[in-house]
């Protein structure tokens, strides 16, 4: 039963949009996470839980079809194709369970979460996923240079996962919040994370494949510090002028996720 506009106004939700453009960066479990949070917020707790855990099981079905592709025709996939495919499918299935809902509630001009909130559940699940790939590549190879680098990439990821709780406040916190946040927190550990990049680089007999990786972890690590400095001028100088720079920026973001993927 669809509920009725008065029972969803104060209620905010994940738009079809945001639940794509979270899922295309960080696969089916974002996707999974988002669904089950609009099941909390139309208090069905119990769909939310199995959401999140048919977005987990198929993000392990996914990856683990990925690595039994041949090397040789994966090479000739674009990078684009796989997450397209299943973020089309996830559309799809969003459409299909909560789309008269969500599309009720947008044309009653009623509150949805941000897209950058999205985008944020999206990277925290793409850090998960490369956790679990290294991991996998560590214990399918081993040696000593792998486990170094999973010790500099497990740094790298906690100071990823804790900087982009910074979109989770830019809604909630008062500017001065976000400043102290962005100085004191956010911006070092980007630099923090340039840092361990090229340190890891000088891990000797470092497969050349990781290598190639860091060279676009190094890019992605750029561009978010560049990113984070923009945010801290728009907030200081209260403007929205660099809004298009920073929507570039995060196309080139996007672009390094791709790569990786």
């Amino acid at each position: 039963m669809i509920e009725k506009e008065e029972d969803t106004k104060d209620l905010r939700f994940y738009s079809q949009k945001s639940i794509a453009i979270a899922t295309f960066i960080g696969g089916p479990l974002a996707a999974g996470y988002l669904i089950r949070e609009n099941y909390l917020s139309l208090n069905k707790p119990d769909e939310g839980k199995k959401s999140l855990l048919i977005g987990f099981v198929a993000t392990i079905l996914l990856f683990t079809g990925i690595f039994m592709i041949p090397e040789a025709i994966i090479e000739k996939i674009p990078s684009f194709v796989i997450p397209a495919i299943y973020t089309a499918i996830i559309y799809s299935i969003v459409e299909k369970i909560h789309g008269k809902i969500l599309n009720e509630h947008k044309e009653n001009e009623n509150n949805f979460y941000s897209g950058w909130k999205a985008a944020g559940v999206g990277f925290v699940s793409l850090i998960v996923l490369l956790i679990g790939i290294f991991g996998y590549a560590y214990l399918s190879v081993g040696g000593d240079e792998y486990e170094k680098y999973d010790a500099e990439i497990a740094k790298f990821s906690k100071n990823e996962t804790e900087s982009l709780l910074f979109f989770e406040h830019y809604e909630t916190e008062t500017d001065n919040s976000l400043l102290q946040e962005l100085e004191n927190s956010t911006i070092p550990k980007w630099e923090e994370n340039i840092e361990i990049i090229k340190n890891s680089n000088t891990i000797e007999n470092l497969p050349s494949e990781l290598l190639e990786q860091n060279k676009i972890l190094l890019k992605y690590s750029e561009l978010r510090l560049k990113a984070f400095e923009l945010y801290k001028k728009a907030i200081k100088e209260d403007t929205a002028i660099y809004d298009q720079q920073l929507e570039q920026i995060h196309l080139e973001i996007n672009e390094q996720i791709e790569k990786l993927n």
